[in-house]
């Protein structure tokens, strides 16, 4: 196994074995989810947003790409595609630096550091330098909008959901017949 690969490996399973949550997007190594909390004290707090990240083969000689895949509302993130203008994962990558790095510390940077004079979303840029107010009440908006937490829209477990025969006979059948009416001979 090359060098690339096994530093590939070992900090994605770094990653997984942090706190956030993982999910892998094909059978390789290279693509994958990530669940992102907005950073504490910030007007991104208690937003959660899906990370997509892909790891080009050259890793980690060369940086990982990473979209937002949720909606956001910042001045470095383009908010049709989701691209991160950010010049430490953009242009000053070093193989020193792990996906824990990017998340724990990159991220969290330019959510509380947002840069409007090097824009991806110009609207943001100028309403953050115009009217900082109107913009943090639009951060919030989005936050609330997009990127709440999944808690309350988790998918039913197989014990939540019904099983075939419940569904078709859910109740008592003389009920149903009652309802619909009888047959016609």
């Amino acid at each position: 196994m090359s060098s690339p690969s096994k530093r590939r490996e070992m900090d994605l399973m770094k990653l997984m074995m942090s706190d956030y949550k993982v999910e892998m997007i094909n059978d390789g190594m290279q693509e994958f989810f990530v669940e992102f909390n907005g950073p504490k004290d910030s007007i991104y707090e208690g937003g959660v947003w899906k990370i997509r990240v892909e790891l080009p083969d050259a890793y980690p000689y060369k940086s990982p790409s990473v979209g937002f895949i949720t909606k956001i509302y910042h001045p470095n993130v383009d908010e049709m595609s989701g691209s991160v203008c950010l010049d430490v994962i953009n242009q000053t990558w070093s193989p020193m630096f792990d996906l824990v790095n990017v998340f724990e510390t990159f991220l969290p940077q330019l959510l509380l550091y947002p840069n409007p004079s090097d824009p991806l979303n110009g609207e943001a840029a100028a309403l953050m330098m115009r009217d900082r107010p109107t913009y943090e009440q639009r951060v919030k908006e989005y936050c609330e909008k997009y990127a709440k937490p999944r808690e309350d829209t988790e998918e039913m477990s197989s014990d939540d959901e019904m099983s075939e025969d419940e569904y078709a006979s859910d109740g008592d059948d003389e009920d149903d017949v009652a309802i619909a009416g009888k047959l016609d001979p």
